[in-house]
């Protein structure tokens, strides 16, 4: 199976993609068929339903909290698919500022997001979820050890949490970093990006060009912010090793266990 055989134009959910192929440092490759990502599912459509049906799902991870799946609502049913809500945020970070956004509050969004302030933030919560939600990617993880694939990883736009989860799974398995970095770059790509909307998305047109510029930041996958997660973990645990044994409690035999269920070989 290629990434190409199972990356259709799914109508209702961005940002999917096949995570396979990717190189590990030791010369294997990721298995295709095994690990995905993706925006949510709540707007799937029967077709899109049927593809990921046809994908044999085992388990769904989704890292939204109680606030965003309120806005978009929860994801689909899939038949015989374990679907596990494991939030990486706070419902309450960010109501405010995000109440400013769909106000279309011009002059409080430039003092919290002008000159570089928006990217601040973003870098910020990278560094908040990888040391504050170490038990949500233990539990991944050892979810995935356990050989609970296929498994579908998600958020609201399948950039940031998911992006990161994905990154520390890789991580796990010993997926080189620039390939890392690669496929989460993908989320640029124009038909991937998240809608930007203050709430209907048909008002998409209604918000400020100058609102779309500063909050740019805040829907763009940057390098920057995936090595701010690294520079994180290296500044709390003094590298990726002890982040994986310490920080999220994983043992040799439970990493063997999660190379044989992802990795080609």
């Amino acid at each position: 199976m290629t990434s190409e055989a199972v990356e259709p134009a799914l109508a209702g959910v961005r940002n999917f993609r096949d995570v396979g192929g990717l190189p590990t440092a030791d010369g294997r490759r990721l298995r295709h068929g095994v690990l995905y990502r993706s925006g949510h599912l709540a707007h799937a459509t029967d077709e899109d339903a049927a593809f990921l049906h046809r994908l044999g799902l085992h388990t769904v991870f989704d890292f939204r909290n109680a606030a965003d799946q309120a806005l978009e609502g929860p994801d689909i049913d899939l038949p015989g698919v374990r679907n596990m809500n494991l939030p990486l945020t706070d419902p309450a970070e960010g109501a405010e500022f995000w109440q400013l956004v769909r106000d279309g509050d011009l002059p409080e969004l430039r003092a919290a997001l002008a000159d570089g302030q928006a990217a601040d933030r973003m870098r910020e919560n990278y560094r908040s979820i990888i040391i504050g939600r170490t038990a949500e990617h233990s539990r991944v993880l050892h979810v995935l050890a356990e050989g609970d694939v296929p498994a579908l990883m998600h958020c609201a736009a399948g950039k940031d949490r998911a992006g990161l989860s994905i990154a520390v799974t890789l991580l796990a398995v010993g997926v080189e970093r620039d390939a890392i970095e690669s496929d989460y770059l993908l989320s640029n790509d124009p038909h991937r990006r998240y809608k930007m909307h203050r709430g209907d998305p048909s008002e998409e047109s209604a918000i400020h060009p100058e609102i779309v510029e500063l909050l740019a930041p805040l829907f763009d996958a940057r390098a920057s912010y995936l090595h701010e997660a690294y520079t994180t973990i290296d500044e709390t645990w003094g590298g990726v090793e002890t982040y994986l044994r310490e920080g999220l409690g994983l043992t040799p035999t439970t990493r063997d266990r999660l190379r044989a269920h992802l990795l080609e070989g």
